[in-house]
């Protein structure tokens, strides 16, 4: 059914589309059970339980799944009309607003909590055109502008299920979603790549710093899997006692305040360079190294902390949130994240590495200070006990996972770069201001 524009309370005239394309209305474009919200009181989180998407776990196109929310199969079974079954187009409700996913297969049989809502598109239009349209510019004024802000900003289904939206030529919309969507698929291999890279480097610090494998193979006869003989030759035959149990002979017993350091810069907003990359807590993912979002300092109003391409941030704000990662640029950040730095370049990655462990993770949970916004500081970091190994194996070990993040950070640029070209393109592809011929001339250029 096409759009009705006199029941629509539009902030702003429809965007002009090209002749042979109609609006329709998001409600008529969905499967008979409609769009709904999901789990209104999830309850006590259940170990066995059944996992549910909430707001933090949409970010940036895509279902986060590292930190899901786990409730009773009893009371999800009340909100069997938002269980999940592949496919589905979730859009954020209440808070941050208007972020946009499509639902993986894999995650059949989920739920969602009441900030979200599910969107089953039918097969026509389909999945793909819908998220596409609801991230256009005038799809996102239209849900700040109708949300509700009596408490936390809400959008209700109500105005949900009346979203304009513009319906090409069948040909037409698969070509330029074919356009977008390929653009979407590269930053998704990109991020792919990386959280492959990052495993990697973590199971090889695990593997050398903390379950001693080169040690253990020599003294079980073998050569330490892996490793060149000049490596192997750095690690010794043998373990020995000391105050942290068994480590490797020549190591010592110390802590992460030997090898490491806190780099306190304190900078004015008016001292801030133009341009300069601003990082907050809510910019940086749980438990991944790679920072790929940030915003410009422009806005920036109360001082911050510099920091330098290729440093370790830490967020301080609530530890257990698992927030690490290195700077992928010079730039500034929040006061709630420590500036951390190894005291010569060697130490890098064995204090990369135990900076962004469980175990320091949870040492630092335990340690903070406060009940409701818990913080942890450099003191309590630094006091984290540890092996020391002798410098020529902590250089190594940086020398073979610098290339990694080196390739980590190329792959962020890159995505950032892709995903303002397709923010870009959508406007234009979406009016008919731009060919899907052109935009894929525009594509082959960037990539």
């Amino acid at each position: 059914m096409a759009v009705n524009l006199d029941e629509l309370p539009l902030p702003d005239e429809l965007p002009v589309i090209p002749d042979g394309w109609s609006y329709e209305s998001l409600g008529d474009l969905v499967e008979e059970r409609g769009v709904s919200y999901g789990i209104v009181q999830p309850g006590s989180e259940t170990a066995e339980g059944v996992p549910i998407v909430r707001v933090n776990n949409i970010r940036h196109g895509r279902i986060d799944t590292k930190d899901m929310l786990k409730v009773g199969a009893d009371i999800e079974a009340k909100f069997q009309r938002s269980r999940l079954r592949g496919g589905e187009v979730l859009l954020t409700l209440v808070g941050t607003l208007g972020e946009v996913a499509i639902v993986p297969d894999n995650l059949r049989g989920w739920n969602v909590a009441r900030a979200v809502g599910v969107i089953p598109v039918r097969k026509d239009p389909g999945s793909l055109w819908i998220s596409i349209c609801l991230r256009s510019a005038f799809i996102q004024h239209c849900i700040r502008t109708w949300a509700t802000t009596t408490v936390q900003a809400t959008f209700n289904l109500r105005d949900l299920a009346k979203l304009p939206i513009p319906i090409p030529p069948t040909e037409t919309r698969e070509a330029i979603a074919a356009v977008l969507g390929a653009l979407d698929d590269k930053i998704e291999l990109n991020r792919r790549m990386n959280s492959t890279l990052e495993a990697m480097a973590r199971a090889l610090f695990q593997s050398w710093f903390v379950d001693f494998d080169p040690v253990r193979a020599k003294l079980d006869g073998r050569h330490p899997a892996a490793l060149d003989p000049a490596t192997a030759a750095l690690f010794s035959e043998h373990l020995e006692d000391s105050p942290l149990g068994q480590i490797p002979k020549g190591w010592t017993a110390g802590k992460l305040g030997d090898i490491g350091t806190n780099s306190r810069r304190s900078v004015q907003p008016g001292d801030i360079a133009p341009n300069t990359p601003y990082i907050a807590l809510e910019h940086m993912p749980r438990r991944c190294i790679a920072l790929g979002a940030w915003d410009d300092s422009a806005d920036v109003a109360s001082g911050k902390s510099a920091f330098k391409k290729g440093e370790i941030l830490f967020g301080k704000l609530r530890p257990y949130f698992h927030k690490v990662g290195v700077a992928p640029f010079d730039g500034v950040c929040s006061t709630d994240i420590l500036v951390l730095a190894p005291k010569s370049s060697e130490w890098f990655g064995f204090l990369l590495g135990h900076a962004s462990s469980d175990e320091l993770i949870q040492f630092t949970d335990l340690a903070s200070t406060g009940t409701k916004m818990p913080r942890t500081n450099w003191s309590d970091i630094s006091s984290f006990k540890v092996a020391l190994p002798p410098r020529l194996i902590a250089a190594a070990f940086t020398r073979i996972i610098q290339p990694m993040l080196d390739r980590v950070h190329a792959n962020l640029h890159q995505s950032r770069t892709l995903a303002t070209l397709r923010d870009n393109l959508l406007p234009k592809l979406l009016s008919g201001e731009l060919s899907v011929a052109a935009a894929s001339e525009t594509m082959e250029m960037v990539q």
